[in-house]
């Protein structure tokens, strides 16, 4: 068994030598917001936190993340109280088929931590390691700083 901690609980797991985090987060733990397209690292949809810091999910095995601390899509905010992010990428539209979407907002989450006043430039470097096959770069980067600046008003 493998203990996952994941948006502030705990889970006790099956997990072979070769599941993924992200096969865990979707067959045992039904938490289908991490998504996986490439399953190589390099779209940036599997994209969570752990230990506060993004990780792509697909590539990361979950015996790895064992005793660390995942933040998935899921744990930033819920239907009736999304997170800053979320509720600025439906403002801005921020999304096309959306499939890339949580993978971006983990991204920004990320960004925004460590960068509360970002650039424009500074938020398209921050979501580099993410592709959106849509095109929704501008609207992404727009709602990215839109969460921004009502994240340092709420302060």
């Amino acid at each position: 068994m493998t203990l996952l901690h994941v948006n502030d609980q705990s889970h006790e797991v099956e997990a072979s030598d070769y599941d993924s985090l992200a096969d865990v987060l979707h067959e045992r733990l039904h938490m289908y917001g991490t998504r996986v397209s490439c399953a190589e690292g390099e779209c940036g949809c599997c994209t969570v936190l752990m230990d506060g810091v993004p990780a792509t999910a697909c590539l990361i095995l979950a015996r790895q993340a064992e005793g660390r601390s995942i933040t998935t899509i899921e744990g930033l905010g819920t239907s009736g109280n999304l997170h800053p992010i979320q509720q600025a990428f439906i403002d801005e539209h921020g999304f096309q088929c959306a499939y890339c979407t949580s993978g971006f907002i983990m991204a920004a989450t990320y960004l925004l931590e460590q960068n509360p006043n970002p650039t424009t430039e500074e938020v398209a470097e921050g979501l580099s390691g993410n592709i959106c096959r849509c095109g929704a770069y501008p609207f992404i980067i727009q709602a990215v700083l839109t969460a921004a600046e009502r994240m340092r008003n709420q302060r």
